[in-house]
């Protein structure tokens, strides 16, 4: 069975946010996925922030192939880095020259390839609920936000607004006492620290709940920094530096109840799993 390593939001290897990706099947023989457990164990084996799993669904449906997304510890409803090293993965097998529909536990979501290289995915736009900043958010993260907002039931985070870019670069939050403030993480931002940065925003992501302590480069995160600072900067297209120590650059298109991701990928490994799954 092929597993793969594909580097997404970046056009470099050994950048952007690295996912594990295992295909089921093919569109001639849509196939099922394993059992869960099986899933699992081959996400914290290949020990990356998500690995995703998909199988080709039959034709004429609302969807083209069925995609779940787990973490070392659980699995997520929704994950953009690896729904795009997924498209990714498609694309080089020569599978997907056209818009590719996946179904998700959050619903569907397309991934459109461009000539460049670089993949669109269309993703629902968070809902931001104004939240107050409780003391154990701002003791584990070492930083007084100016706001602080929910991000819904999708994403799952607190999307927490400080003064500027070095206060975000410069965070060392405790992890252990993060894990308790919030459904999956908090993901931190900042304006630009200059007008000519490359850049309109930075960000960094914290998940220890969910095994993640930093993710290097989160699609669903932007998702809620899209309307975040659309509302700020007077704008719908934005550019997201999240600046992991892989870093990687995130284009965003805020469309009301959606929001587009743009960015591109590298395979960086592509193997054989030698532990197939287990007979249902």
């Amino acid at each position: 069975m092929r597993l793969r390593i594909i580097d997404a939001f970046t056009d470099r290897p050994f950048a952007g946010n690295p996912a594990g990706v295992v295909l089921f099947g093919d569109p001639a023989n849509p196939s099922g996925f394993p059992r869960d457990d099986w899933m699992q164990q081959v996400a914290l084996e290949v020990n990356q922030a998500e690995t995703a799993f998909a199988h080709p669904l039959p034709p004429g449906g609302d969807a083209d192939w069925a995609l779940r997304w787990f973490t070392p510890a659980t699995e997520v409803s929704l994950c953009g880095h690896a729904t795009l090293a997924t498209a990714h993965a498609l694309v080089s097998d020569g599978l997907a020259d056209r818009p590719v529909r996946f179904r998700a536990r959050c619903g569907v979501l397309t991934a459109a390839p461009h000539p460049d290289g670089t993949i669109t995915l269309d993703f629902p736009t968070a809902p931001l609920t104004p939240v107050t900043a409780s003391e154990e958010l701002v003791r584990a993260l070492g930083a007084e936000p100016l706001s602080v907002h929910d991000t819904g039931a999708e994403v799952g985070d607190l999307l927490v607004e400080l003064p500027d870019e070095r206060t975000v670069r410069a965070l060392a939050p405790d992890l252990t006492a993060l894990a308790r403030v919030s459904e999956r993480g908090v993901i931190a931002t900042a304006p630009a620290g200059a007008p000519d940065a490359g850049h309109d925003f930075v960000s960094r992501c914290f998940f220890p709940r969910v095994g993640i302590d930093e993710d290097p480069v989160t699609g669903s995160a932007h998702t809620a920094l899209a309307p975040f600072w659309a509302a700020r900067l007077g704008r719908n297209a934005l550019t997201g530096l999240q600046a992991s120590a892989r870093s990687g650059l995130v284009r965003a298109e805020l469309r009301g109840p959606r929001t587009l991701l743009t960015g591109g990928a590298v395979t960086v490994f592509d193997g054989r799993l030698l532990a197939p799954p287990p007979t249902r």
